[in-house]
């Protein structure tokens, strides 16, 4: 393993680890922050509504690019104790069959869920040490241990910490290219109740107009999109499609790099690329498959009626992982090149003329019928 993916490893494990929620991602903010401390030639702010921009000082000739991941997961968090009893709400789209019974992890605090709502995703779960607890503390799903095939990692929270780990090592060899001081990052919060973090950025107008956004996500497996079949051009997602352009260009620059990847419409789920396509920005994604999403073991079975919904840690590939750093720095360089699309189509136009001269085009005899 080179000194580069260790490092990046590392920032994978320890980022996806932490205890994470809409609303309550200071554990992530406080890490970031560190990692920013340590690059004093990175320029670390934060918008009214708490999103992280990540700038490098010597800002490029072009507009910018941003790698856009959001710093929450789906995870409980405490409302109110009442003697053995915690009150919660979940923050984040779970099944309710996921709750039934399920052990949770207030930090210390092992608890057992013993109701949930599905309609208001909140709950209760019992446990003897709950008055050690306050409002505000996040729960995680309590993991059964369990074997994690070679080549691949496993955390409590993929979604989306991989995302950030990912995009913080392409900022990180970005800053020593000149060419790509244009290249930031930005985090978002509360992606997971509704692109809170990425809608408040888009509305209020801290990201600039002229920003090329890049949502980098880890996404559902699905059946044509598979973990380690490496790192994926998402063309859009179940809401919509992404920007032709943006799409197209690094699409291009993939292929003729030589990178291996998939390019898939990834319609298991949403991402921050709708919220800011939607508001008029030129948007577009990437992203690895994720097994496991959301935390939700057997998830395929479960759907179709034949599994156990057993909550797991979430798991990606990890050479997909490293293919989505190389392809984030693949992307900011292919951005800045001018879009060949509309050349490509004036020259087939051209070669394509010679079979209509080859014969005239008669309309069909009209009856007068409609």
């Amino acid at each position: 393993m080179t000194g580069s993916r260790a490092i990046y490893e590392e920032w994978l494990e320890q980022l996806t680890d932490l205890p994470t929620a809409s609303g309550f991602e200071g554990a992530v903010v406080d890490w970031v922050t560190g990692w920013a401390a340590d690059r004093p030639d990175l320029s670390l702010t934060a918008d009214s509504g708490g999103n992280l921009f990540l700038t490098q000082q010597a800002l490029g000739e072009y507009s910018p690019v941003l790698a856009v991941a959001h710093m929450d997961h789906p995870a409980f968090v405490v409302t109110t104790i009442d003697g053995e009893v915690i009150g919660y709400e979940f923050r984040g789209g779970v099944d309710a069959d996921y709750f039934q019974g399920a052990l949770v992890r207030f930090g210390d605090v092992l608890a057992r869920v013993v109701d949930h709502d599905p309609a208001s995703r909140t709950g209760s779960a019992v446990s003897e040490s709950a008055v050690d607890l306050e409002p505000g503390a996040i729960g995680l799903w309590e993991f059964e241990p369990r074997d994690v095939p070679d080549g691949r990692f496993a955390a409590p929270a993929c979604d989306d910490l991989a995302g950030v780990a990912a995009s913080l090592a392409a900022l990180d060899q970005a800053r020593s290219q000149a060419e790509l001081g244009h290249f930031g990052v930005l985090l978002t919060r509360a992606e997971e109740v509704g692109w809170a973090g990425a809608l408040h950025a888009a509305i209020t107008g801290s990201v600039p107009r002229d920003a090329r956004l890049i949502s980098i996500e880890t996404s559902r497996e699905l059946p044509d999109a598979r973990i380690g079949g490496g790192p994926i051009i998402r063309v859009g997602d179940a809401l919509t499609v992404f920007d032709q352009g943006l799409t197209n260009q690094i699409s291009r620059a993939a292929a003729d790099a030589g990178l291996t990847h998939q390019r898939k419409l990834m319609a298991g789920g949403t991402c921050e690329a709708s919220a800011f396509g939607g508001l008029g920005y030129r948007a577009t994604g990437l992203c690895v498959a994720l097994g496991n999403w959301h935390n939700r073991g057997n998830l395929d079975a479960f759907e179709a009626g034949d599994g156990e919904p057993v909550p797991m840690t979430e798991e990606i590939a990890l050479d997909d992982f490293h293919g989505l750093i190389d392809l984030l720095l693949i992307a900011a360089r292919a951005l800045d090149e001018p879009d060949p699309t509309e050349a490509l189509m004036r020259d087939r136009y051209e070669r394509s003329q010679m079979y209509l001269r080859r014969g005239s085009v008669r309309p069909e005899k009209s009856d007068g019928r409609s």
